[in-house]
Order: C-alpha cells, then sequence, then structure tokens
C-alpha cells in the first residue's frame, strides 16, 4: 500500500526514470541497505517525492521522452524522395515537348541531389530511428556488393560473349519496356552507346569531372538513403498501420514486403534487378531492424556500380 501511494504521488516521468536507473526499487530509507545503495544524486532527486529536478536534467528527460509530429515524420520520409521523382517527371514532360540540351541532365541530377540532400538533413527522418549498430556493417557491405553484382554482371561485355542469347533476352524481356531493347543497347556496338546517346552527357568529357563525380555522389549519398527512408522505413510500415513510426521495423509481413519490392522494381528500368535489390535490402532491413544497414547496402551498391560505369565506360547504366 506505501509503495502504491508513492508511485501514485511520483509523476510518470520520474517513476519510469527512476525503474531504469541504478536503484528500481520502492522509495529507500535513509538508513537501508537500497538507500545506501543509492549513492547518485540524480537518482536520488528522481526517487525522492518532494524533490525537484535541476532545469538541465528536465531538459533532457524532455528531449528523451519528446516524439516529433506525425506530419514532421512523414514529410522527413516522403518530401526528399518525392521531389526527386519529381525532377524526374518534369524532364520527361520536357522530352515529349521538345529536344532537351544535354548539359541539362548532369546539371539537373547536380541540383535535385543537392536540393534532396538538404531537405533530407533539414527534415531529420532519423529522429524516431536508432544509430547504425556496428555489427550490421559487414552484412549491408556484403549485401549492397551482392546487388552491385547481380546489376552488373548480366550487362558486361564477358557475359555477352559466352552467353550473347542470354543477353539479348535480358535486354528484351527483363529491361523497360518487355518485349523491346533499350535505346543504350545494340548488339553491334555493346557494350559501346549508339553515338550521341543521352547517358554519355554523364561522361566527364562532355560534363565534366565535377557533374561526374555528383553523379556518382549523389547516387550512393542521398538518393540511396531517401529511397531506403522512404520505401522500406516509411512505406513498408505505413501498408501495415497509419502510425508506421510505432510499427517495428524488424517484424516481417509478407503481402507489405512483397508489395515494396515489386514498387521498388517498376520504379527501376532494370525491373529484374531492381526486384532482386527490393528483395535484399527488404531483407536486410527485417532482418537487422536498422534502417541505416538498408541504406548503407544501398548505397554500396551505387557506388560500386557508378565506379564500375566511370571505369568501363558503360554510361547507359546512368
Amino acid at each position: 500500500m506505501i509503495n502504491m501511494i508513492w508511485r501514485a504521488s511520483v509523476p510518470t516521468g520520474r517513476w519510469s526514470a527512476a525503474m531504469e536507473g541504478e536503484c528500481p526499487h520502492e522509495p529507500p530509507s535513509a538508513h537501508s541497505a537500497e538507500g545506501k545503495r543509492c549513492r547518485d544524486p540524480r537518482t536520488a532527486r528522481l526517487l525522492s517525492p518532494h524533490s525537484k529536478l535541476l532545469p538541465t536534467e528536465r531538459a533532457q528527460n524532455t528531449r528523451s521522452t519528446r516524439t516529433p509530429p506525425a506530419i514532421n515524420v512523414v514529410a522527413g520520409h516522403v518530401v526528399p524522395f518525392a521531389v526527386w521523382l519529381a525532377v524526374i517527371f518534369a524532364l520527361q514532360i520536357w522530352e515529349s515537348v521538345g529536344e532537351v540540351p544535354r548539359m541539362v541532365y548532369p546539371w539537373s541530377y547536380a541540383l535535385k541531389s543537392v536540393v534532396c540532400a538538404a531537405l533530407f538533413l533539414w527534415l531529420r527522418p532519423w529522429r524516431v530511428y536508432p544509430a547504425l549498430r556496428l555489427r550490421h556493417v559487414p552484412l549491408a557491405l556484403a549485401a549492397g556488393m551482392v546487388v552491385a553484382l547481380l546489376w552488373i554482371l548480366p550487362e558486361t561485355p564477358w557475359v555477352g560473349r559466352i552467353a550473347p542469347g542470354f543477353q539479348l533476352f535480358y535486354h528484351r524481356w527483363l529491361i523497360m519496356m518487355p518485349g523491346t531493347l533499350p535505346g543504350y543497347f545494340n548488339p553491334d556496338l555493346s557494350p559501346p552507346l549508339p553515338p550521341g546517346h543521352i547517358s554519355l552527357a554523364f561522361a566527364p568529357e562532355q560534363a565534366g569531372w565535377v557533374l561526374t563525380l555528383l553523379k556518382l555522389v549523389g547516387s550512393a549519398a542521398v538518393i540511396a538513403v531517401i529511397e531506403e527512408f522512404f520505401f522500406r522505413g516509411f512505406f513498408y510500415r505505413w501498408l501495415r498501420q497509419g502510425a508506421f513510426w510505432t510499427v517495428p521495423l524488424g517484424v516481417f509481413d509478407m503481402q507489405a514486403f512483397w508489395t515494396v519490392a515489386v514498387v521498388f522494381a517498376l520504379e527501376h528500368d532494370r525491373w529484374a534487378a531492381g526486384l532482386l535489390a527490393g528483395v535484399v535490402y527488404g531483407w536486410l532491413a527485417v532482418r537487422t531492424g536498422d534502417i541505416w544497414a538498408a541504406a548503407l547496402a544501398h548505397g554500396v551498391t551505387n557506388l560500386a556500380l557508378g565506379v564500375y560505369v566511370i571505369v568501363s565506360r558503360q554510361y547507359g547504366f546512368w
């Protein structure tokens, strides 16, 4: 009974803090064994029903329990990715009504990378997640390299030499739009691109090394991160519950998992490789419960792919 009365007299924040502190017991007597063990001044103040927290301690407790407003959480996951897509759609509309100057492509990519990175940093969607756990880094690095290999290998000159039929099938059916060959693939020229192809606008001899490297950085450090926060952080959990930030990332839901993987695949022209990538990144996010592990894996994939593009000059990937 005494314990119940004391609990009722202590504000909830103090009781929970006490329960998580060094002395999670009943109110200690000054002469009891519990009281002697509670030697930390802050813990003693938390346990005492008559004490007051220092202003700095009160601010720390407020920051530790404060949850960002729902609109801020949603915006942080959705807005950067929406802006990225808006630039892509704007270019497609421009292409449908007239010719787009070649330098618009590398400059627009650099601009949207800077703007979306700034939005991500301003909105801070990571506030509702723990930091990257170091024990997940090796698995994330391995997953990222596996996806990069799956993405690159079918289009390499080596596969074209040993299995030209498979490579032709891959380009015709496993890349948008199925049944047609993509504009960057010409069996007589591959791996070089057809003359004047827009992907060559990202080559350093046309765009300059600054814009080429900005393309690499934007691919690895910007879009990889905001895609993971949108698809695995927001979309996967929003399909299960509107207040998605309350849903544990590490809980598997088959319907939501495959819905996200398919939508992620259709966002990419290489839809089959995109589906495999979506499965790997989704598995990693659920396996670890760590959104940063999935973002790291995605960044590693895009970095490896970008380095391969520059070294091999297969700008069709870009």
